[in-house]
């Protein structure tokens, strides 16, 4: 019943939040030029930014893209459904207003069975950018929705707690190399099994001003909680001695006679006991990445949920899904980086 709803809200031009296996989407109808607008002003989201076209079986691609090169075929084999969103040439009957006026478009499969039945029920492909507030961590849970969304859109489809916790991996296939644009799940070790030739775009976590994004998240400061945050990398005595010093001199300036600020540290299972903070959140252990990935976007929320003034978070090995976690924690700081 609600899946039925949920597909006519779409095909009316409405917006409905739904899960899939990365974090929650923001839907509307890819078709409908209005329907991207909308989702660009619920979001608060800059018009440029492109949003990412949904699809349910990889025969919806011909209305999504003009051209299916043999590079996304044998990426769509190997990793669709999932976590992988390719850069494409766009078809005709994609509204520039879905491309953030760019003749690329992104498209994905996502791999969640609520994510897909939405897309069947709707009878179009379904342009869905992550269900938030622009700038604000990506939502993990249904109430993340609503936190961010309520009033604002006509339907939130309650699907639980994502698996994976990140958004998908974007590879560029309309330029001659494979490019990397953003960091996710599907890492470049894996993408070089089936595309040797595949590298990273070098400017993943800069914020140039002047370049318009081919992909979600490259321009704009993303998933950024309203502390200041800053994240440390170094060996784990050297980041806990430096952290725990920073923190020791936000307590000094409140004590001398300045404003009280809240003190938090983002930090792992084998760390969390060694930091005096305000707030001390443990993300997970640094044996099991993917723990850490799935806890990101709630722990950065809960930053704003506690009022947390003051940020420190430990910096993690930028191999694997380790890129994606760095990539977004390194957009929520802004790019400010300590390396001791």
């Amino acid at each position: 019943m609600a899946l039925a709803e949920a597909g006519r809200i779409i095909r009316e031009g409405g917006l409905v939040a739904f899960p899939t296996e990365t974090v929650y989407g923001l839907g509307g109808d890819a078709m409908n030029p209005e329907s991207s607008k909308k989702i660009y002003a619920a979001k608060g989201r800059p018009s440029d930014n492109p949003l990412i076209v949904h699809i349910s079986d990889l025969s919806e691609i011909d209305r999504v893209v003009r051209k299916v090169p043999e590079t996304a075929l044998r990426l769509a084999r190997r990793f669709w459904p999932g976590p992988l969103t390719m850069i494409l040439e766009k078809g005709e009957e994609v509204p520039l207003e879905t491309t953030g006026g760019l003749e690329t478009v992104a498209v994905r499969m996502p791999g969640n069975d609520i994510a897909a039945a939405l897309i069947r029920e709707s009878h179009t492909p379904i342009a869905a950018p992550s269900a938030n507030r622009s700038g604000r961590p990506s939502p993990t849970l249904a109430r993340h929705c609503a936190e961010d969304l309520d009033g604002k859109i006509e339907m939130i489809l309650d699907g639980g707690a994502v698996g994976i916790g990140l958004e998908s991996t974007i590879v560029d296939l309309s330029t001659e190399i494979p490019t990397i644009l953003r960091p996710g799940y599907i890492t470049l070790s894996m993408i070089r099994e089936i595309l040797p030739q595949a590298q990273v775009d070098a400017g993943i976590i800069r914020a140039d001003s002047g370049i318009k994004p081919k992909a979600p998240g490259m321009k704009y400061r993303h998933y950024a909680p309203r502390g200041d945050l800053t994240v440390v990398r170094g060996t784990r005595q050297a980041v806990v001695s430096y952290i725990n010093a920073q923190l020791a001199e936000v307590s000094a300036r409140s004590l001398s006679g300045g404003r009280a600020e809240k003190t938090a540290v983002i930090a792992t299972r084998e760390t969390a006991s060694s930091y005096q903070a305000d707030l001390v959140r443990d993300l997970g252990s640094r044996k099991d990445p993917e723990e850490i990935a799935r806890h990101l976007f709630g722990v950065l929320r809960e930053m704003d949920e506690e009022n947390a003034d003051v940020i420190f978070a430990e910096a993690f090995d930028d191999t694997g899904i380790g890129a994606a976690i760095m990539n977004r924690l390194l957009k929520a700081a802004g790019g400010k980086l300590i390396q001791l």
